[in-house]
């Protein structure tokens, strides 16, 4: 199976370019196999990988023009010849691997752990099951950084708008019946560059590895908002 992936390394390449590779297809091969196949065959070249499971969320790249995870991805999926690159918007480290550090400084704005103001029980804070059952579609995240990477708004303004993934954390917390910080956390998603730079566009939906849906999740923030000011 023929692969085009994207090569660059600042300290000795000018510019980025394109390498070709054959690998050898397998039944049930993964994209992540694949690519510890071209690394065999070129030692030098690097991605980012751990768990190959879909739990770690460190190997997302650019998949013929899509962001996926490489370990969930089968190659018999992909149409050849499979071109990859690194994720979108994101400064290139090496090859596939990109910093991800303002993704994660957005990620940590939006305070994601529990605020509890009144005195903690003894033991657990419990939640009635359909308190719990508000928080399915919103904790799964691995935080792979696909989504973010697909949204133009992310690309155009990073050091601003918190990016897809952080909203949805947000929501996670501000659904959690054991959290008591909502208008806390509503009032520091105030504002043109955060919340509301969200287009809907949803590429954020088509691409996560996890079957999420950020767009729904900031919808349900704006309605928190919208009834809160009235």
């Amino acid at each position: 199976m023929k692969f085009r992936v994207y090569r660059y390394n600042p300290e000795t390449d000018q510019n980025p370019y394109m390498q070709g590779f054959v690998v050898e297809a397998s039944r049930g091969m993964m994209l992540r196999d694949a690519l510890l196949a071209i690394q065999d065959q070129d030692e030098s070249f690097a991605f980012r990988h751990s768990c190959g499971e879909g739990v770690c969320g460190s190997d997302g790249v650019n998949v013929n023009g899509v962001n996926k995870l490489a370990c969930v991805t089968p190659v018999a999926e992909l149409r050849e010849t499979v071109v990859v690159r690194p994720l979108p918007g994101r400064p290139v480290i090496r090859d596939l691997v990109v910093d991800m550090s303002q993704f994660f400084t957005q990620y940590k704005r939006v305070e994601p752990w529990l605020k509890h103001r009144d005195p903690l029980p003894e033991q657990e804070i419990t939640q009635t099951p359909e308190a719990r059952d508000k928080l399915d579609g919103l904790y799964e995240c691995n935080l792979c950084g696909c989504c973010s990477t697909a949204c133009p708004s992310f690309w155009w303004n990073p050091e601003k708008f918190l990016g897809p993934q952080a909203l949805l954390t947000a929501c996670r917390f501000l659904e959690d019946s054991r959290d008591q910080a909502a208008e806390e956390r509503l009032d520091a998603l105030a504002g043109p560059y955060k919340l509301f730079r969200c287009h809907s566009i949803m590429n954020c939906v088509e691409v996560c590895p996890k079957g999420l849906n950020p767009t729904k999740a900031i919808g349900q923030i704006r309605a928190r908002m919208l009834k809160g000011s009235l």
